[in-house]
């Protein structure tokens, strides 16, 4: 009987971990283009850089969705996961950026290199630890910029200059540290933004969401660097926004809680 009960544990344990088997493997090829993306800024194939870090951002938010979906989460995975964003989204977009401009700094380029990717695995030990707490009203949102945004936020004005955009002319030996000084500090800052992980879409809707990523996708086929860029904008102008709607959520709940106190407090007179 006892030996039954081994066997029945071994085959379970082997399931999961042949679950956990395609997540891993997809974060690992994170890690490849991640690494990709560094050789080709090196051989100062800067476009080629920046559509391996965007197709490193869509593993990284497929892989653990598809690990909570196939019920194949692993420890190891979770560890694996950090790795890669260390990699492709801290390491690689500091060298992408220091190949195109930073590296005409000297060594306060090379500086600001340092800081960034120190802010990045700091951002992730927090999110490491933080991600163990029951949940709540604030899984909604961030602790700063998530360090996927970080990287493609770094990236905005070499993205900026390969759109084409021609609307405002820009000084990039100002515009490039001034960016890594402000994306730095709001990883590591206490800034809410969205985490558009529990988001809910009515049924009725669900067609005109297919229809919207089909239509983003075909553009960001057909005008690669001008999605990005317009991308990019949207998203720093939704900043705002997310500390705003944050800051009243959480007085609401403050208030609700104030309430259930004094409802729970007993007549002693």
């Amino acid at each position: 009987m006892q030996q039954l009960k081994k066997d029945n544990f071994k085959v379970i344990t082997d399931k999961k971990s042949a679950r956990s088997i395609l997540p891993n493997m997809l974060t690992l090829i994170g890690v490849c283009i991640g690494l990709t993306s560094i050789r080709f800024a090196l051989d100062e194939k800067f476009e080629f850089a920046i559509i391996a870090i965007i197709f490193a951002a869509l593993i990284d938010g497929l892989d653990g969705r598809i690990a909570r979906l196939i019920k194949g989460t692993s420890k190891v995975g979770k560890e694996l996961d950090s790795l890669t964003d260390m990699i492709s989204f801290g390491v690689a977009p500091a060298f992408i950026m220091y190949f195109w401009k930073l590296n005409s700094l000297g060594r306060f380029g090379w500086l600001l290199c340092l800081i960034y990717v120190i802010c990045v695995a700091l951002r992730l030990a927090r999110f490491n630890i933080n991600s163990n707490q029951e949940p709540s009203w604030k899984d909604n949102f961030f602790e700063g910029i998530p360090s996927p945004a970080g990287g493609i936020l770094v990236l905005t004005p070499l993205i900026y200059s390969l759109s084409g955009f021609d609307l405002v002319q820009i000084n990039y030996d100002y515009i490039v540290p001034t960016f890594f000084i402000i994306i730095s500090f709001l990883l590591i800052s206490k800034f809410p933004s969205y985490s558009f992980k529990k988001i809910v879409i009515p049924r009725k809707t669900t067609i005109f969401l297919l229809f919207g990523i089909v239509l983003f996708f075909g553009l960001l086929l057909i005008y690669t660097f001008n999605v990005i860029a317009i991308s990019s904008f949207i998203y720093l102008g939704l900043l705002p926004i997310s500390f705003l709607h944050y800051q009243k959520l959480n007085k609401k709940n403050r208030n609700e809680k104030t309430q259930d106190d004094d409802d729970n407090l007993e007549d002693v007179l």
